[in-house]
């Protein structure tokens, strides 16, 4: 099972993912956790931790994600959209780590058009194909009061609504684009997250 998570800031995103990923017992990859961990520069998280089997792979991988924070962190900070190339090297490095087999949910990517057709050829190249994008569709209103009821440094009133104001320009592109294809499915995020994540099986036909 190979499952896109869409949906604006504040949507649930990250709360079905983790779900689904306990459901079906596959690994979450989250570019927005992968993220703030490389800017706060502490630690790394678990998938990135060296590897005695292959020393060099990990050694690139650190440089990379040290890297990819130092020039992600001004992006963050203001709300913005961190350019596609750093997130497209960042999906590409952590789909190839050693825990992602076949199964696995995204979150937090793709956010344009151009990033989902990226994530396409990607998954070609590796020989995989997405299952389904799964779309939770919130109002505004509700995405920003949420955003801002959380405790991250960067839900700060003007770059919640600086971040909505993205989703709706850039990111519902995306919709159009996994609906030609023919994997989309549209979830109502406005309710419980019990009820969010029945919905989401329910459509995805699992009993």
């Amino acid at each position: 099972m190979r499952l896109v998570i869409l949906g604006g800031s504040g949507s649930g995103k990250s709360t079905q993912a983790q779900r689904l990923c306990r459901y079906f017992e596959i690994p979450l990859i989250s570019t927005g956790e992968i993220l703030r961990e490389a800017i706060s520069g502490d630690k790394l998280l678990p998938e990135f931790q060296w590897s005695e089997a292959d020393p060099r792979t990990s050694l690139s991988v650190y440089a990379s994600l040290s890297e990819l924070g130092y020039h992600a962190r001004p992006y963050v900070e203001k709300g913005e959209l961190v350019p596609d190339e750093m997130i497209i090297e960042l999906i590409q490095i952590r789909l190839r780590q050693p825990d992602i087999n076949c199964d696995w949910v995204l979150e937090g990517y793709p956010r344009t058009a151009f990033q989902a057709e990226e994530l396409d050829f990607l998954l070609d190249n590796l020989g995989q194909k997405l299952d389904w994008a799964i779309y939770l569709q919130v109002p505004e209103a509700v995405m920003v009061s949420r955003s801002l009821g959380r405790s991250l440094p960067d839900d700060q009133p003007e770059i919640v609504q600086r971040r909505v104001e993205l989703f709706y320009d850039r990111t519902i592109p995306i919709l159009e684009y996994y609906d030609r294809r023919r994997c989309l499915l549209t979830i109502n995020g406005d309710q419980s997250p019990e009820m969010v994540l029945q919905n989401i099986l329910t459509l995805l036909s699992v009993p």
